[in-house]
């Protein structure tokens, strides 16, 4: 038998491009991590750093919540973009007040721009062959 609690920890889901990330949100000490490794260790770069944890540093103290994430599909970039959404997501879940920071910051929507699919005969998805008169 089980009876629904509420529970301490937020799950939610972010996308950005080809990429897709879960978050689960709790409180805690301000621990990262991205699947199995170190946060400073998945995303090298700074800019990608930043973008992730950019919803995180608007809801205020980053230090209070212990973030875990397991993210595919992709690049980092991408990546970096899927777990941004997610994590602002899982801000909501925690706590709606957030909810106008976060939309007017634009992380609550989903980046509808893919890739465009290369078309036959022709050498990319835009390109064309080189059009000849005579």
């Amino acid at each position: 038998m089980s009876t629904s609690t509420t529970s301490d920890r937020h799950q939610a889901t972010g996308r950005r491009k080809r990429a897709t990330a879960s978050v689960w949100l709790s409180k805690g000490t301000g621990n990262i991590t991205v699947n199995g490794r170190d946060f400073a260790d998945y995303f090298v770069t700074t800019t990608q750093q930043d973008t992730a944890t950019a919803s995180l540093r608007l809801a205020g103290p980053q230090k209070d919540f212990d973030v875990k994430i397991r993210v595919k599909g992709g690049g980092l970039d991408g990546q970096a973009g899927a777990v941004r959404h997610a994590i602002a997501r899982a801000l909501l879940k925690l706590d709606e007040n957030l909810k106008p920071k976060i939309k007017a910051a634009g992380y609550l929507t989903r980046d509808p721009r893919e890739k465009e699919r290369k078309k036959s005969g022709q050498p990319g998805a835009r390109k064309r062959f080189q059009f000849s008169k005579r």
